[in-house]
């Protein structure tokens, strides 16, 4: 054979071999093109789309919040913040720019640090917040200083206004960033100016306050910078809030305290709203969406009055003589006592090997029920607790809302402590001791509760014995959900009638009859009398040689040695619909400092609303109303 020819061959068939597979490549290429191009275009033309379009939360405002008649308590300001877009600073030289705008501005280390720190996290066309919150005058520097300013710009946003300031401060709490803890899925809180709730009704509302996030849709390149905005909806506002608050009301409490440290209370007897809830001293809400500084944080936190802490349902006092209602209704109900009952108080009980001193040196002498209600004799409810017992005592007192949390809407609530046998073996595995009796008749030893349940307990009272639950919401909010809250109806408690109207009419007898403890807070004007219980709650211990000589007195101590100051009462007598508790921190006598407070809201709440038929009405369907005819 010839080889030549053989090679020709073998030449033509390699190449036959080759051009084959270069036919098969380009087929499988010009298919896959055809595949993408053809079969997968829409896909492919809608991820390119969403490569090119970006959709972005905007924040929406949150919702206002009103008090009963509509006035607003909190409402939303617009605000400006000065920002820094790095690219357009010459030469990345962020420190000079920063310098010049110190030059208008405070700019502190921290802040410095932070737009720093900032600006190297993102990209160079991202705004960085350099300053927020800032005043119109500050605006107007930049503004007039924008050409040595390159790369500062203003942004416009929404702040938190809190109108009543200090004076509010407990019940609406304020809002703040968010912090890693509080993360969830939710993209809105990754906005880095998103605020929520931290304390107060702005926490336990959170869901509804914050409204329904809107979107910008806008068209990006390729580096992520903003080229047009192509379409927008708006964010929806949060559903305004109405609280059971009066504004009036809470503004005069608040600065009818003054300077003294304490809490007031008012709630409808009927209803369970609160009309007032006050803790003093407050703190300014507007400090912590503004950014609270270093010193404002310390100072509140060090301070020995604890304006932080909400004193009318966090703070737990020894209630004093204003527990003797409950002991009173307690040994009525049990039949250890009736309201002839007769003590003989010499100014001291013997019991066993102690001695048990009344407030009155000297003593009251011999005193009924309705006599020791009135002088709030110490001797006498001695006795009467110790007829009753403590775990008698102990389920009045639960009935009547003592020593459990009440539900209100508000964080940090404390339920206080009703002391029995039960309690002191589980709580300090020791048997209870008869003496502590004596003591837990007068509100003192173990005995805590919280102001906020001081005057549920009054109302309970005043309103004829029936279950009586506080609230400040005047919607009933579920989550995100607004609905009308419901006429509460609240079931009776069961406690006799008769022993009810022996309690009203020794708290009558306090203020308005002579020798009564509160007889100097008297409201003069009949239709707006009111009845009440003093209470002096002792923080330290008396000794003898103290008791014997006398010479050491409150105001003569340090303030923290200094006795508390308590005094619940409700008004109007005739038809009761108000229910007031004032605590004075180490105010000294309740009857001296107390009292007085309590009478003069009284008088602004019923100036305010007045007894009108329908709510006298509503009073004489309870069951014991208190009538001054029946005195």
């Amino acid at each position: 054979m010839n080889p030549d020819l053989e090679r020709q061959r073998l030449f033509t068939r390699r190449a036959a071999v080759l051009g084959g597979f270069k036919v098969l490549l380009l087929s499988t290429l010009f298919g896959r093109l055809y595949y993408l191009q053809v079969m997968e275009s829409d896909r492919y033309a809608m991820l390119a789309e969403e490569n090119r379009i970006n959709v972005r939360l905007l924040a929406p405002p949150r919702g206002l919040i009103v008090d009963r008649n509509g006035v607003p308590l909190v409402q939303n300001r617009q605000d400006y913040r000065a920002m820094v877009v790095a690219e357009r600073v010459p030469d990345r030289d962020l420190e000079q720019t920063i310098d010049a705008l110190a030059t208008i501005m405070p700019i502190g280390k921290d802040d410095r640090r932070r737009i720093v720190r900032e600006v190297e996290r993102n990209h160079g066309f991202v705004p960085v917040t350099a300053r927020d919150h800032l005043t119109w005058e500050d605006v107007a520097k930049i503004e007039i200083n924008a050409p040595a300013l390159p790369g500062v710009t203003i942004e416009t946003g929404m702040s938190r206004d809190y109108l009543l300031g200090p004076a509010a401060s407990h019940i609406l709490g304020y809002i703040g960033a968010v912090d890693e803890s509080e993360l969830t899925n939710e993209p809105l809180l990754r906005l880095p100016d998103f605020r929520i709730g931290k304390n107060g009704i702005e926490r336990i509302y959170d869901l509804a306050l914050r409204g329904e996030a809107g979107t910008s849709q806008v068209e990006i390149n390729a580096h992520g910078r903003v080229i047009r905005e192509l379409s927008r909806r708006e964010p929806k506002i949060g559903r305004p809030l109405k609280l059971t608050i009066d504004a009036e009301i809470q503004k005069f409490a608040y600065d009818r305290l003054g300077e003294e440290s304490g809490a007031v209370v008012v709630m409808d007897v009927h209803s369970g709203e609160v009309l007032a809830l006050v803790s003093a001293p407050g703190f300014d809400p507007n400090a912590f969406d503004n950014g609270i500084t270093a010193r404002q944080w310390r100072a509140l936190i060090s301070s020995p009055r604890a304006p932080l802490t909400n004193k009318a349902v966090s703070g737990q006092y020894a209630p004093g003589s204003t527990f003797k209602t409950v002991v009173t209704l307690a040994g009525l109900e049990s039949g250890a006592i009736t309201p002839a009952h007769t003590v003989t108080c010499v100014g001291v009980t013997q019991f066993g090997n102690a001695l048990f001193h009344c407030w009155k040196k000297g003593g009251h002498g011999t005193l009924n029920l309705h006599e020791g209600i009135k002088n709030s004799c110490d001797c006498y409810f001695y006795d009467v607790a110790n007829r009753t017992g403590v775990d008698k005592i102990a389920a009045m007192a639960k009935r009547l809302g003592l020593g459990e949390k009440l539900g209100i809407d508000l964080p940090g609530e404390r339920p206080g402590i009703v002391p029995s046998t039960e309690w002191k073996r589980k709580t300090m595995n020791q048997p209870w001791y008869p003496g502590e009796t004596l003591v837990f008749g007068i509100g003192q030893g173990y005995m805590l509760a919280t102001p906020l349940q001081l005057a549920v307990m009054t109302a309970r009272i005043a309103n004829g014995g029936r279950a009586v639950l506080p609230h400040l919401a005047k919607d009933e909010v579920r989550g995100s959900e607004m609905l009308p809250r419901q006429k509460p109806s609240f079931p009776p408690l069961g406690i006799a009638q008769s022993a009810l109207e022996e309690v009203k009419r020794g708290m009558y007898g306090v203020v308005n009859e002579p020798g009564g403890t509160a007889g100097r807070s008297r409201i003069e004007d009949p239709k707006m009398a009111m009845a009440g219980k003093t209470g002096t709650s002792q923080v330290r211990r008396i000794g003898a040689a103290e008791r014997a000589t006398g010479v050491i007195k409150n105001e003569n101590l340090e303030w923290a040695q200094r006795d508390h100051a308590l005094f619940i009462s409700y008004a109007p007598t005739d038809a009761p619909r108000f229910a007031c508790a004032v605590l004075v921190e180490h105010g000294g006598g309740g009857s001296a400092v107390a009292a007085p407070i309590a009478k003069d809201v009284l008088i602004e709440v019923q100036k305010k609303y007045p007894l009108t038929p329908d709510t006298a009405k509503l009073a004489d369907s309870d069951p014991a109303p208190t009538k001054r005819a029946e005195r």
